[in-house]
């Protein structure tokens, strides 16, 4: 069947940010500033993990991949904002919002997926150090990895295919900055229950499963440092696991922060905030923390500034 006669709808409308007319050119520059800042940070992150080989161990090559995924979740949305706020022009087309809505699914649930691998890989370093080199050999960093883009891609397309499939017939404005996936299952005039099921069902497998084997690796460090209390063994965990949790607490600490607002039915401007939370500032903190949390970092940043600075030679 053609596409016309699946849908009535060739392009829809984005609200964008609730912000008054004559703020945009102030908020244009705010988040083109973020935006910079979350694409420099994130591959300054990846440069310093590629060129130290200190940084050449399982947890920074899950975090290298990790800020590979910010500057790519980040980058499915923002831009589009950028342009629809300097044009003034709301609109994206039919093909580019159903693109847009799968690169979103696909990055976050890969972002969900490494930081519980990310969990794992500190719950085998605290509580099986003299294993740790066994247990975390390569194959099974490239296996989790692997893992973790093949499920977040099935899960992905499995909804984009499942919302092609939708029509829309005369609604076509989206009370958001990007296409997201459930206000376009409010904007069909099809059967959405099928939709609406898949969703319920992969939703455990992306958000609640990751979100537990998170809080079930901490509580097991946990458990390992009561059993041994030290001052320099809840040091060593903390800078270890610091910089970890932050991201954790910030990144579903503003899903949890989106869920609440849709299903209790606020209205959309607090939504919109959230997800401005979750999709530009914690990719554009990620770097922060995990360079002013983590000496090693640290380190390998203050070598290469010594490296390439004529001065400090």
């Amino acid at each position: 069947m053609r596409r016309e006669n699946q849908s009535h709808v060739s392009e829809f409308l984005l609200l964008g940010l609730p912000i008054w007319p004559e703020q945009q050119g102030l908020f244009f520059a705010l988040f083109v500033g973020m935006y910079l800042t979350t694409v420099l940070g994130n591959l300054l992150i990846i440069l310093l993990i590629r060129l130290d080989p200190r940084l050449h161990t399982p947890m920074y090559f899950f975090l290298s991949h990790l800020a590979l995924t910010d500057v790519s979740f980040s980058s499915v949305t923002v831009p589009k904002m950028l342009m629809n706020m300097q044009t003034q022009d709301q609109s994206i087309p039919y093909a580019g919002c159903v693109i847009q809505t799968c690169f979103f699914m696909i990055f976050a649930c890969i972002d969900n997926l490494l930081l519980a691998v990310m969990a794992y890989d500190r719950y085998v370093a605290i509580c099986h150090p003299l294993h740790y080199t066994i247990i975390m050999r390569e194959e099974l960093c490239l296996c989790l990895l692997a893992g973790s883009w093949f499920l977040s891609c099935a899960i992905a397309l499995t909804h984009t295919l499942l919302l092609a499939q939708l029509s829309f017939c005369s609604k076509n404005i989206i009370p958001h900055f990007f296409c997201d996936y459930a206000a376009l299952l409010k904007l069909s005039c099809s059967d959405t229950s099928l939709n609406e099921l898949v969703l319920f069902t992969t939703g455990p497998a992306v958000v609640i499963f990751p979100l537990s084997g998170i809080l079930f690796s901490y509580g097991r460090i946990g458990v390992s440092i009561l059993r041994v209390p030290s001052t320099k063994g809840i040091c060593k965990a903390l800078s270890t696991c610091g910089s970890h949790l932050s991201v954790v607490s910030l990144f579903y600490g503003t899903i949890i922060a989106v869920y609440f607002s849709s299903s209790s039915g606020q209205s959309h401007d607090k939504d919109i905030i959230a997800s401005v939370m979750y999709t530009v500032v914690t990719p554009m903190l990620n770097p922060f923390i995990y360079s002013l949390r983590n000496r090693d970092m640290t380190l390998a940043l203050g070598i290469l500034f010594r490296n390439n600075n004529p001065l400090a030679k």
